[in-house]
């Protein structure tokens, strides 16, 4: 093993630790913020002209974005809830456009929404015991 596929395991390590050890609002925080590395990372390799990277990039943003909107509990959730569906959808279709035109302007739009739910769901954390 080199040092790079050590670096990489040991970052995996790590997360899958987080994820194992996180609380069920831990939990989504956790998607919210790998979703927004996600999206950078896909206008960085825009900038430098990977595309293939980028694809990626969002692709794992758009599984994300769906796994956040599978979480929803419609019943219990409301308006709220109603309202961060609409959310995830349009973030979906703009991730879309973003991969079709390979532009970069629906990937910061999409930075800025998920940075918004981001801050709200930290203000929200339930206080530790």
């Amino acid at each position: 093993m080199n040092a790079r596929s050590l670096a990489n395991h040991y970052k995996q390590t790590g997360a899958s630790s987080a994820v194992l050890d996180a609380s069920p609002h831990q939990l989504i925080a956790i998607m919210l913020a790998t979703a927004r590395e996600r999206v950078r990372l896909a206008i960085a390799s825009l900038e430098r002209g990977d595309v293939t990277r980028k694809a990626h990039a969002i692709t794992d943003t758009c599984a994300i974005i769906g796994g956040l909107n599978g979480a929803l509990n419609m019943e219990a959730g409301g308006e709220i809830a109603q309202g961060l569906a609409a959310l995830y959808d349009y973030c979906q279709r703009r991730l879309l456009a973003a991969n079709l035109n390979n532009d970069a302007a629906p990937l910061h739009e999409i930075d800025g929404i998920l940075d918004d739910i981001e801050s709200a769901w930290r203000q929200i954390a339930p206080k530790a015991p």
